[in-house]
C-alpha cells in the first residue's frame, strides 16, 4: 500500500537499513563491526541503493563511523567501487540527530531531537526516500510510527552479544517484501511496516 498525501503524490519512506549478525546485532560487545566487510557484489548493490535516497538521517555513531566517506575517493588505495559510492554519499542530504554533539563538519546538518511532526512534513515533501542508521535512532523513529521498512543484510555470524538491531524490543506486523542471497552467505531481507 502506497502512503498518499492530499495532492495524489506518493510519500517519500523512512527506511531503516542495517548489517546484523545472525543473532541480531549490529555490532559486537567491542563496538567492532568488521565482520561486516561486503564482498564487491554487495557493496555495488549498496552503490545503487543509494540512488534510492537522498537524504540519510544518522545517529552521533554512524556519522563518526560514515565520515569515512566524505574524502574516501580520493584516496588512491581504494577499489573504484568503494570511490564510486563516496561520490554518490557526498551528493546526499546527511541529518544527525544528537543531544551531546556541539557542531559537526562535512556538510552534514545537526538536529538536537527527533520532531515527529517535522519528520512527518519531510515525508510529504518532494524528494526520494530516506534511510535511517543507528539502531536507537531507528527505536525513536519507530515508536513514533515514522518508520516504512526495514532492511536487513543478515551475515553468517553469531557474535553471542553487543548492540542489538532493535534495542527496544522486537518489531510486530512485518510483511516481507524482497529477498536476496549474496556471496559470502549474506542474505537481504526487506521487511514492510504494517500500520
Amino acid at each position: 500500500m502506497s502512503f498518499i498525501t492530499e495532492n495524489s503524490t506518493p510519500m517519500r519512506k523512512i527506511i531503516y537499513a542495517e548489517s546484523v549478525s545472525l543473532d541480531g546485532f549490529i555490532e559486537d560487545e567491542q563496538g567492532n563491526i568488521d565482520w561486516t566487510t561486503p564482498s564487491e557484489e554487495l557493496h555495488q548493490h549498496f552503490n545503487d541503493r543509494e540512488n534510492e535516497f537522498d537524504t540519510h538521517l544518522y545517529g552521533r555513531k554512524v556519522y563518526n563511523t560514515m565520515l569515512f566517506w566524505h574524502d574516501a575517493d580520493q584516496n588512491p588505495d581504494l577499489q573504484e567501487y568503494m570511490k564510486a559510492y563516496a561520490r554518490i554519499w557526498r551528493r546526499q542530504q546527511k541529518i544527525v540527530f544528537s543531544t551531546t554533539l556541539k557542531t559537526i563538519e562535512n556538510g552534514f546538518e545537526l538536529k538536537n531531537a527527533v520532531d515527529p511532526q517535522e519528520i512527518t512534513e519531510w515525508k510529504k515533501s518532494p524528494g526520494k526516500n530516506m534511510m535511517v542508521g543507528g539502531a536507537n535512532l531507528a527505536s525513536t523513529f519507530f515508536d513514533h510510527g515514522l518508520l516504512d521498512e526495514v532492511h536487513m543484510y543478515i551475515y553468517p555470524v553469531l557474535l553471542g552479544g553487543g548492540k542489538p538491531m532493535f534495542p527496544s524490543g522486537d518489531l510486530n506486523n512485518l510483511d516481507l517484501i524482497e529477498s536476496k542471497q549474496f556471496p559470502g552467505g549474506v542474505i537481504m531481507r526487506k521487511y514492510r511496516i504494517q500500520r
